[in-house]
């Protein structure tokens, strides 16, 4: 499980390595049957024959956590029942404090500890051995992963049965499938794999972008397909323990990045990657654009069939990583989610163009995200965030003029970001005073947005909110411009 897990951090392992540790599957010996029985009993608090109407000692799978068994609602209804290994906790403690102690002599001893950060890594594992050891929480991760595929015909999620489960017990509804590497079984069924493969593309940006959760643990043995819809076939998702979520930043100037990359602009990437903190401030951008474009264009210059950008995401964190800067957790999951997921679809077809599946996906999601209906429905909801804030407004322009009429030059105020702007010379003062007007405007925009009726309409929007829209605009440009 932590070689799994170190598979991830393609910025502190070579390549190769990560590879070998990604092929480690959780095959191991099953515990006693018997034994699962009892530990369902004391989790649940009821007789095994209470609970269920079937269930089988003899396991289904057997992984490094837990097992998983298949049983029968007295309702008559398929579940298989996931439980976690008796003293799991006990061995896995022992484990990171092993890990730990190395981690401190990494510490004291590499060159490179500072940008590694040893001991951060034992944190992440540790993090996330003891999220799977909470399987409670595995089923709020399906139960929303569901929600958010709601009669999808593009992937199924199984229901939980929240009444037969706890923090060491987990039963789901019981699905069967193919598993999505086994190309024969796929044929054999009548699959059409290359809109299998076309799907799966846009099934990961759609919970990256859209939904921002991801399931962070796509291989083989966790995607299944459904053997019953041959024309029009969807995945089956299956273990829910290591999900991802980005930041709103991150996931803005990732989002950016891939459309940056669809359209060939190197120089906007350097630009992203520098805004975001990828790479350090003081990289020039034009050197940095020519290192982009030596990562970029010998994949580009390919037939977009056999472009992985995956493999071009990684180069690019490795480029990061030649800057000494060291890529956020998250970020390397959801890179080695894409590698698997574009794996998988290149295996279902081989003339899979990602690029044409991709762009359109994330061009539709940008588009609806940042229209004028999404932004007024954002500002609807901070509405009372603002209206709690505003009695402060008056306060903090009044406390500037007193302060500017004394000739006070430290302006001692409340708010950092005024503070930062007219810190430095008195024309910095004008450009705070215009910025609280153009804060003013903003408020202005975000109280029309959220309180107007919906009006008149133009070009299918509440007129309302184009007002509000024009506000915040010219509260915008009255700040930037002074």
């Amino acid at each position: 499980k932590i070689g799994q897990l170190l598979s991830t951090r393609r910025d502190l392992i070579p390549s190769d390595v990560a590879d070998q540790l990604a092929l480690l599957r959780d095959r191991v010996a099953p515990f006693d049957g018997a034994a699962a029985q009892l530990l369902v009993e004391r989790a649940l608090g009821e007789p095994i024959a209470t609970l269920y109407r079937r269930f089988e000692q003899e396991p289904l799978a057997s992984a490094s956590i837990a097992q998983v068994h298949a049983a029968e609602l007295p309702d008559g209804r398929e579940v298989v029942v996931k439980v976690l290994r008796p003293g799991i906790g006990e061995r896995i403690a022992q484990d990171v404090a092993l890990l730990r102690a190395l981690a401190r002599l990494a510490q004291r001893h590499l060159a490179d500890a500072d940008r590694i950060q040893p001991l951060e890594v034992v944190a992440e594992i540790e993090s996330t051995l003891r999220n799977e050891l909470d399987l409670q929480r595995e089923g709020a991760n399906a139960s929303l992963l569901r929600r958010n595929f709601a009669d999808s015909p593009d992937l199924y999620v199984p229901e939980i049965v929240w009444s037969h489960s706890r923090e060491s017990v987990l039963t789901m509804e019981r699905v069967r499938g193919i598993p999505s590497d086994d190309v024969a079984a796929l044929d054999a069924a009548g699959i059409d794999r290359p809109k299998l493969a076309a799907k799966g593309v846009r099934l990961f940006y759609t919970q990256v972008f859209r939904d921002n959760f991801f399931h962070a643990d796509a291989h083989a043995g966790n995607i299944w397909v459904d053997a019953d819809r041959r024309d029009e076939p969807r995945f089956i998702a299956l273990d829910f323990g290591i999900m991802g979520a980005l930041p709103v930043k991150d996931q803005y100037y990732l989002a950016e990045n891939f459309a940056a990359m669809f359209a060939r602009d190197y120089r906007r990437i350097a630009e992203l990657h520098i805004q975001a903190q990828w790479m350090p401030a003081t990289v020039r951008v034009d050197e940095l654009e020519a290192a982009v474009r030596s990562v970029c264009e010998p994949y580009f210059t390919r037939p977009l069939s056999e472009i992985m950008l995956g493999e071009v995401v990684v180069k690019l964190f490795k480029l990061a990583h030649r800057y000494q800067l060291t890529i956020q957790p998250q970020l390397l999951l959801l890179q080695k989610t894409l590698l698997n997921i574009e794996g998988v679809g290149r295996l279902l077809d081989p003339k899979l163009d990602i690029f044409a599946v991709a762009k359109p996906v994330l061009d539709d999601i940008l588009r609806e995200r940042y229209s004028v209906a999404t932004l007024t429905s954002e500002l609807r909801k901070r509405l009372p965030e603002i209206i709690a804030q505003a009695p402060e407004f008056p306060r903090l322009v009044h406390d500037y003029f007193a302060q500017a009429t004394r000739g006070d030059q430290s302006l001692v105020m409340r708010s950092p970001d005024l503070q930062r702007l007219a810190e430095i010379t008195q024309r910095g003062q004008r450009r705070t005073v215009f910025a609280v007007m153009g804060a003013g405007a903003l408020v202005c925009a975000a109280l029309l947005a959220a309180l107007g009726s919906p009006g008149p309409q133009w070009l299918g929007t509440p007129a309302s909110a184009w007002l509000a829209f024009a506000f915040a605009v010219a509260g915008f440009f009255v700040a930037l411009k002074r």
